[in-house]
């Protein structure tokens, strides 16, 4: 790993490493792809306009969000069954964001107790997916707050199962079936068959989707899994007003890009929203959160907007920043970082992010986040 210069090059051990099947799941977008390729494509709409002779040798890219000060104003996007991908990959993840003094988000999907990871980091957040049911929602915001959580994640664009036709065709499905195919792309790749998978059913036995609900959900190869992933699609505001009245903790909300929702999140009371489109694994063709965030940003008030979608490099960071962001969240390269090197690796992603954040705020002539606005930036 010490060669990595970029967090794409994680990427890059993570194919070789991982069965075709998983490293379709973790790359591969709905249908065509479109959303995932909008959120590259605005990114690279937008040009810096940098100011020289500011003296930035003090220049620093430690911020504040809902009451914590983190090093930098990235942070760890939730993805599910990282433990399948990686070993322990929840808890790499978790302990790398801990040491770096970035938050990190656990995903509902997740394959390890959430007892467990916060344990090793108690500065996580929690994401949920919740159903329409009232009672499933208390009792899993009950389980929650015992554990210790301090901010709730709620994300609120799966309300039906989105077209990942990229996955079934590679052969990956939920739940995972043994197939003669699936077998040999599993045994053609040993080094995460033994140093992954068989490890982890050694120890833990067969994976189960463990944070789901207020008790542990099915193993990932039960006919009775898709129950876990139910009734989605009876969510509505007022499942929300119950959470906002139940959870004492900061709310956040994923996955909305409507302004208009936005401010429904305002009057609701939520801390904060992030701007997404799921990686482009939800709607395909919704459009890249960053062409909505400076109308969103308007409408929010005080309320901070956070946003993920694509983000690879310190510059497009600074970006979303420039344009209101008050935060960006990272997937897939900090889940291929784990693959490559376990938590290890994804300190070092981080620490190249980070580093990169750094040299670009100076070369943009500014020594805080704050003195960041459109100004900096030009529409190409």
């Amino acid at each position: 790993m010490g060669r990595a210069l970029s967090v794409e090059d994680f990427e890059v051990v993570a194919r070789r490493r991982l069965p075709r099947p998983l490293y379709v799941y973790i790359a591969s977008a709905a249908e065509t792809g479109a959303s995932l390729a909008d959120n590259r494509n605005a990114l690279a709409e937008w040009g810096f306009i940098p100011r020289v002779l500011a003296g930035v040798s003090g220049r620093t890219t430690e911020t504040s969000l809902l009451g914590h000060r983190y090093d930098a104003p990235i942070g760890i996007a939730p993805m599910g069954i990282s433990a399948l991908m990686a070993l322990d990959g929840d808890v790499a993840l978790a302990r790398a964001a801990f040491q770096h003094n970035i938050p990190m988000v656990l995903s509902g999907s997740s394959l390890t107790p959430m007892e467990e990871v916060f344990n090793a980091n108690p500065d996580c957040w929690f994401q949920a997916y919740v159903p329409g049911e009232e009672a499933k929602i208390l009792g899993l915001l009950d389980r929650v707050r015992a554990t210790g959580f301090k901010t709730l994640v709620t994300t609120v664009d799966t309300a039906v199962l989105a077209n990942r036709e990229n996955n079934i065709r590679s052969g990956f499905s939920t739940p995972l079936r043994m197939t003669p195919r699936l077998a040999w792309d599993f045994a053609s790749h040993p080094g995460w068959l033994l140093g992954t998978m068989a490890r982890t059913i050694l120890r833990r036995g067969m994976p189960h989707f463990e944070n789901s609900y207020a008790e542990r959900g099915a193993p990932i190869m039960s006919r009775n899994v898709m129950r876990d992933f139910g009734r989605k699609d009876h969510l509505t505001w007022e499942h929300l007003r119950l959470i906002r009245s139940r959870w004492p903790g900061k709310l956040v909300v994923k996955g909305v890009l409507a302004p208009e929702d936005v401010q429904r999140v305002v009057l609701l009371g939520g801390d904060g929203v992030i701007l997404s489109n799921h990686g482009g694994r939800q709607l395909d063709g919704a459009i890249s959160p960053l062409r909505i965030l400076p109308r969103v940003v308007e409408v929010a008030g005080a309320m901070p907007v956070m946003i993920d979608g694509g983000f690879r490099r310190g510059t497009d960071i600074l970006k979303a920043l420039a344009l209101g962001a008050s935060f960006v969240f990272v997937g897939r390269p900090f889940l291929y970082a784990a693959v490559a090197g376990g938590s290890s690796a994804v300190e070092q992603a981080i620490a190249i992010l980070k580093t990169e954040l750094h040299r670009d705020l100076g070369l943009m002539g500014r020594s805080c986040l704050s003195e960041l606005d459109a100004s900096a930036l030009y529409r190409l």
